[in-house]
């Protein structure tokens, strides 16, 4: 259990109280507009409203107490700006604020913030990937070059070991799970056989996954 400061409870920051709650974190919650405080109250251990551009508020926080603080504001840049580079000066461990542009995460990282997110760019590179290919069910990005994919198996591949499809020599990729009916099989190994049911999470760099499976 992690205790995270969350500033900026708008859909992103709200998106981020209700699954931080579901992962049974302590969140101290902030924002300017009492009707978004009000909101997240249910999810949250704690909530204030305030202005969290205004230095003697924060400190009042106690920054050095929280393992993460999220600056989720989404509509005033200047406003995540302040906020990041008051939570480096106050001491905070982790700041981690939001960009809405490659040159807002520039200026975030220059002033304060540890590491950026980016949203609308992450969704839209997983809308992309995702629906671009039939056989493409699901994609966790790990870096800008390797990425894990789920994908259906090849037909050529169904009913052969993965010992004798040689798959990680051949196409220099590693198969970490196979997954059906919402469950996980982590038990792979050379002699594993693969079948049509269900599908397979693949590790490898994005240009030998999409070449191995046409996409």
């Amino acid at each position: 259990m992690k205790s995270i400061l969350l500033i900026g409870l708008g859909r992103f920051g709200k998106h981020i109280a209700l699954k931080l709650n579901e992962l049974q974190h302590q969140v101290m919650a902030i924002d300017k507009k009492e009707e978004r405080v009000n909101a997240v109250l249910p999810f949250v251990t704690n909530a204030q409203i305030g202005d969290s551009t205004n230095e003697d508020f924060l400190q009042s926080l106690g920054i050095r107490n929280y393992d993460v603080c999220i600056v989720a504001i989404g509509n005033d840049f200047q406003s995540s700006l302040e906020t990041t580079s008051f939570l480096k000066e106050m001491g905070a461990k982790l700041v981690v604020s939001r960009a809405a542009s490659d040159v807002q995460a520039k200026f975030l990282l220059r002033n304060g913030a540890d590491e950026t997110v980016y949203p609308e760019k992450q969704i839209a590179k997983w809308t992309a990937i995702r629906y671009s290919a039939e056989h493409i069910l699901d994609y966790v990005e790990l870096s800008d070059t390797h990425a894990i994919f789920e994908v259906s198996v090849p037909v050529n591949w169904i009913g052969k070991t993965i010992g004798q499809l040689d798959i990680r020599r051949k196409y220099n990729i590693n198969i970490m799970a196979f997954k059906q009916n919402g469950q996980f099989d982590l038990n792979v190994t050379s002699e594993t056989v693969l079948s049509d049911k269900g599908t397979m999470l693949v590790l490898g760099s994005n240009h030998d996954i999409q070449k191995c499976f046409h996409i």
